[in-house]
């Protein structure tokens, strides 16, 4: 090979490497400008200002009266891309004109069963002590309608739609519901009126109706509202919209109760401590018929509260019960269930599996100075 031809292979090999080189560096240029261009367009979307979920209640032409979470209505215009829009839609609207941008699919529904305790209690007549006088009223309110339909037609009349529940704490309101509802085998909707009263305007008044809409699917069922005085309280003439909110919910309860769809095999039961500033229109016949108090238990009725608490019990033999319950004068059933819960302590922390009398003297002294101290500390309140 001449000297001639070894520089001609020298040359094609640079240019072959040359050659080489750049179409790898035209390539990792258009990789590095097309990630470029990604990173752009990524970035421009994160500039953009978020758009606002709306509810569209009106279609005016080429105009739309659309409703915002905090209550505020606005005639807004409609975008190419969101034409065919209809009332009760939900839709995305820009921030600044709030010109609606597009439709969107979302449910307005509430997820009730976040907000309720839904169960199928077997708490059973025979658990509740020392309350069968207002046991037999809550049958023939609540039970037998659902139990004997037939009766009540024949007659000619329509049963009641719910009742009251009122009395001191821990006196065995919620043990009641849950009894009647246990004997019906009636689906349990607990409800804490306090968690019905929402902060934006409308919300609450929509989780009542989507409450009873539950009620309904899955009757025969039974809505216990609890602490029924935070949302049925005497209305009074206040001009702040937490108070007007108060209101709509309350008036969205009656017209529940009330309403268009009879509530069939649904009954309400509302239970307060606080029945003396309940809005009357809450207690009128039609709506809550039966008001039936629920007072602290008698000495017989402690006595049979103290039996059912202490049935699983090992106690030593020949303890007297009924001197134990003398000394629990004035204790709701709440309270003796503690002083039980109390003096099974007491034997835990000395290794005994048996509960004496000395063990529930001084679980009831115990729940008693609790009591006490709780009356100081509110006391101390006003001090």
């Amino acid at each position: 090979m001449t000297s001639q031809d070894e520089e001609k292979n020298i040359l094609d090999s640079v240019i072959y490497n040359y050659t080489s080189n750049m179409q790898a560096i035209e390539d990792e240029n258009r990789i590095l400008k097309q990630t470029a261009e990604n990173l752009k367009k990524e970035l421009e979307r994160f500039r953009k200002t978020p758009l606002l979920v709306c509810e569209v209640m009106d279609i005016r032409g080429e105009q739309a009266v659309i409703k915002l979470q905090n209550g505020n209505e606005f005639l807004v215009e409609i975008s190419e891309e969101a034409k065919g829009l209809m009332p009760g839609d939900m839709a995305l609207a820009e921030q600044k004109n709030l010109t609606i941008v597009r439709k969107i699919s979302i449910s307005k529904k509430f997820n009730v069963e976040k907000f309720v305790i839904i169960e199928k209690p077997t708490v059973k007549w025979k658990d509740v002590g020392g309350l069968d006088e207002q046991a037999e009223e809550i049958k023939e309110v609540v039970e037998l309608p659902l139990k004997k339909p037939e009766l009540f037609r024949q007659v000619g009349i329509q049963p009641p739609k719910g009742i009251l529940l009122y009395g001191e704490p821990g006196t065995g309101k919620t043990l009641l519901a849950k009894a009647v509802a246990a004997s019906t085998n009636s689906t349990f909707i607990e409800v804490v009126g306090s968690e019905l009263v929402q902060k934006f305007i409308g919300e609450g008044a929509k989780q009542v109706k989507e409450i009873f809409n539950l009620a309904r699917s899955k009757a025969p069922a039974i809505v216990f509202i609890d602490e029924i005085d935070a949302l049925a309280a005497k209305r009074i003439e206040i001009g702040t919209s937490g108070e007007r909110e108060v209101q709509r919910t309350f008036m969205q309860l009656l017209a529940e109760i009330d309403g268009f769809k009879h509530l069939g095999n649904v009954k309400v039961v509302g239970c307060t401590n606080r029945k003396d500033i309940l809005d009357p229109a809450i207690l009128r016949p039609g709506r809550l018929d039966r008001l039936i108090k629920i007072p602290l238990p008698d000495k017989e009725g402690r006595l049979e509260i103290f039996r059912i608490h202490s049935k699983d019990m090992k106690t030593e033999k020949g303890m007297n019960i009924k001197t134990i319950v003398n000394k629990m004068e004035g204790f709701s059933g709440a309270e003796i269930r503690a002083a039980c819960t109390e003096a099974g302590y007491y034997a835990i922390r000395e290794n005994r599996t048996t509960a004496t009398k000395e063990d529930f003297e001084r679980g009831i002294i115990k729940v008693r100075q609790e009591e006490m101290s709780e009356g100081e500390d509110y006391m101390r309140m006003f001090g």
